[in-house]
């Protein structure tokens, strides 16, 4: 560890995840790419924090006339909720994917397919089945909804 850095708590199979004076950073093991370190921060976090996972609107538009740097403050907000979103989405596909025995793609597909027809979002679909995975009243279509099967 080098003067400055900050360990975050919790284990990560491939490295440890800590602050530098430049950003956040997993050391240890193979080298990943920065979209997975920020996927594993924010699961970190998010874990650490002990609060449910927040249903968010999305932030619209910069208003007309904003400064750049308003624009850009609006800009990180958005970005920010799109890797919220897709870190649920991907926690909901490894839930489905153990919970039916099959492939994430698969998986996928079917939570894709069941928030089309409900009119739904995936991301807030896929919310539900996160929760589902440590609350069993929380309702889940049947296409979603299945106990784990035997192992």
């Amino acid at each position: 560890m080098r003067p400055h850095d900050t360990v975050v708590t919790g284990t990560v199979d491939f490295g440890v995840v800590r602050r530098t004076p430049t950003g956040w950073r997993v050391d240890g093991g193979e080298e990943v790419p920065d979209l997975v370190s920020a996927m594993v921060l924010a699961d970190l976090l998010s874990r650490e924090s002990g609060a449910r996972l927040p249903r968010a609107q999305a932030p619209g538009r910069a208003p007309e006339g904003a400064s750049e740097v308003e624009r850009l403050r609006h800009t990180i907000a958005q970005l920010e909720h799109a890797l919220h979103s897709r870190v649920v989405v991907e926690q909901a596909i490894g839930v489905l994917a153990e919970r039916h025995t099959m492939e994430p793609r698969e998986a996928f597909e079917r939570l894709r397919s069941s928030a089309r027809s409900r009119g739904r979002k995936v991301a807030d679909l896929a919310l539900d089945v996160v929760e589902s995975s440590t609350s069993p009243l929380t309702a889940l279509p049947d296409e979603l909804d299945a106990s784990p099967g035997p192992r």
